[in-house]
């Protein structure tokens, strides 16, 4: 995974460490409510990008969305307070690190992987389940493979959020910006490599057949409302920009 061209590794090189001494050294896990039905989790101190996993809260069971890097006890007791937790679902490998921890920890959750990057699995164990195309663990919430920054890049659709006008839960598949409008398409994000017109397109029409309002991303970028004018628009001002279309203006 370092050595692959997504990624970013500092000039000191790489540095490994297991959950037994981020354990040691005080690590934990806080969450927070993002809104009805809708926890937030995050490490605390931060630890690799400081991302944000997302537990969605349904009748018929709860959602773990990219599972955090790090996982206790403690943390998986907060986690199963709101509820039996159905399903962990990783939006793209970048979020893979502690999954199978997190589903023994929740008793042995269901772990779903997209077959298209089943190959940066690193830790295989009979709780992962592979899928492709659409997923759909909860009557209310609908993954999609999407594509882009990995083959199998992921969104989750949760019907139920924004006060019923729907939330898509984006990972890094798609990234809100700072503006709060519009969102970017990127292969790699540290790397400031684009993607393609032609992938772009297919990805907003993919995205544009769910019904949602609001985004959140992997970290706490968030699009409040208009979301998927949002993807549309940033999708038709990517385009033009990869394919030369404003060539003029540079």
């Amino acid at each position: 995974m370092c050595a692959d061209d997504r990624q970013w590794v500092p000039a000191s090189g790489q540095e490994w460490v297991t959950l037994e001494q981020l354990s040691a050294d005080g690590m934990g896990v806080e969450s927070s409510l993002a809104e009805e039905g809708l926890v937030e989790l995050h490490t605390v101190p931060k630890i690799g990008i400081g991302q944000y996993s997302k537990l969605v809260c349904t009748a018929r069971g709860n959602v773990l969305w990219d599972p955090l890097n790090y996982v206790d006890t403690d943390a998986a007791a907060t986690v199963s307070s709101h509820g039996e937790v159905v399903a962990i679902v990783a939006s793209h490998p970048h979020m893979f690190g502690a999954q199978v921890e997190w589903s023994h920890l929740l008793g042995d959750v269901p772990v779903y992987v997209n077959a298209a990057d089943a190959e940066w699995v690193m830790r295989t164990d009979p709780v992962i389940q592979l899928w492709s195309g659409t997923l759909e663990v909860v009557p209310s919430l609908k993954i999609v493979q999407v594509g882009g920054h990995f083959p199998g890049s992921a969104v989750a659709c949760w019907r139920d959020g924004a006060e019923g006008r729907g939330v898509l839960l984006a990972g890094d598949t798609i990234f809100p910006n700072n503006d709060g409008a519009t969102v970017g398409f990127m292969r790699s994000y540290p790397n400031r490599i684009p993607l393609s017109a032609a992938v772009v397109e297919r990805m907003a029409r993919t995205i544009d057949a769910l019904q949602f309002d609001r985004i959140y991303g992997l970290l706490q970028n968030l699009i409040q409302s208009d979301g998927k004018e949002s993807v549309r628009r940033s999708a038709r001002r990517h385009a033009e920009w990869a394919r030369g279309d404003n060539d003029h203006l540079t």
